[in-house]
Formats: C-alpha cells, structure tokens, sequence
C-alpha cells in the first residue's frame, strides 16, 4: 500500500478525531472558565473522541484493514483503548477537581451531590455508560480470564460498546459544557455511522456463520 495513502488516512483521522474537536472547543462562545478547567475538558473531549474512533480503527472497519495489516490494527486499537479508556473512566472524579481549589462545597460533597442527582436525565444516562465502560474495560483486559469464546467475547465486546458509546454520545450532549452546534452534529454523525459500521458487521457475521451451518 502506498506511504501517501497510510498518511493521508493518518491525517484524516487525526483531523476529525483530534483536530476537529479542539477547534471547535475554542471556537465555541462559552463562560470563561479557570485553566485547569479548561484543560481538564480537553484532555477529557480528546478521550471521548478518540474512543469513538476506536470503532473505525479496528477490524469492523474494512477499509482501515485495506490500509494497514489487520494485526497491527489489532495491536494499536488494544494500545489506544489501554490508554485513553481509563481516561474516560476517571472522567467523573476529575469533575470535581477544581473544588480543592476553590471556595464551596467540599470535592467529595460535589461528587455525591452529582451522582445521585437522579432527577437529571444526563446524570442516569452518564452512570448507566460508565457502568457499560468499565465493564468493557474489565472484559477487554480480562479476556483471557474469561470463560468464553473468542467468538462469544467478540459479541459481547461489541454490545458492550455500542450501548456505551450511544449512552456517552447521549450524555454529553446533554451535559456538555461545550456542546456547540457543530461539536453535537460531529458526535452524532461519529456516533451513527460507528453503529452502523458495528451493526453491519454483526448481521454479516451472523449471517455467514448460518451458511456454513446449512
């Protein structure tokens, strides 16, 4: 395969996962907030978004395999989960960082206060999808641990990450600080097509597998 096209691919991905988020971070017209805030929500935005492209960077995606050899997709699609998953993970404690710096209501205050504000849509959305992440998180680490098939766990992978990635998509567009026009259609638009790409490739593979049966 030609390098121009690898990096053509590498660009493009690193513009709408990446670059795109951030300009549209500092292009929105929101209330200034501390920098510490501000970078907790970048690095925050930049995992989101990397994550969802973690379902265009692995074998459901059969364009990315024409690129690039399926096991070195394999290898950077584990090696980005690893390191940007925990990211989202400790997303809810990093909310109320910024209270240790400030005058108010203790962390830990903020943090009970928000999680059990189940009068919120976004909160029970937002508990429901760290739930189903850490769980996938759990399952991807442990699958060798696991009493399952490489087939069974790939399904329940799948499922796992298609409820939370809906869920998340959900929930930050409800809750984001800085969900603009154009942040909220690049989700949606992200998030649609990644489920389409998963669903696609489950039906296929189901379908394939009642053939070699019949």
């Amino acid at each position: 395969m030609s390098i121009n096209i690898k990096f053509l691919y590498l660009f493009l991905t690193s513009l709408v996962f990446i670059a795109l988020p951030i300009i549209f971070f500092f292009l929105g017209e929101f209330p200034q907030r501390t920098i510490l805030k501000n970078s907790l929500s970048i690095i925050t935005i930049i995992a989101f978004f990397v994550i969802i492209g973690q379902f265009y960077l692995s074998t459901i995606n059969k364009g990315i395999t024409k690129v690039f050899k399926t096991f070195k997709v394999i290898k950077v699609h584990k090696t980005v989960g690893y390191l940007f998953l925990p990211i989202l993970i400790i997303h809810p404690f990093l909310i109320v960082v910024p209270r240790f710096f400030e005058v108010g209501p203790s962390p830990l205050e903020s943090f009970i206060k928000m999680i059990t504000s189940f009068d919120s849509l976004g909160i029970i959305l937002g508990l429901i999808a760290w739930v189903l992440m850490f769980a996938l998180g759990f399952t991807s680490v442990f699958k060798d641990k696991l009493n399952m098939t490489y087939k069974n766990w790939k399904i329940l992978h799948g499922v796992l990450s298609l409820g939370f990635i809906i869920l998340a998509s959900w929930h930050t567009i409800d809750m984001g600080r800085h969900m603009s026009n154009w942040m909220i259609t690049l989700i949606v638009v992200l998030t649609a097509i990644a489920s389409i790409l998963l669903l696609k490739n489950y039906i296929f593979t189901k379908k394939e597998a009642k053939r070699e049966i019949a």
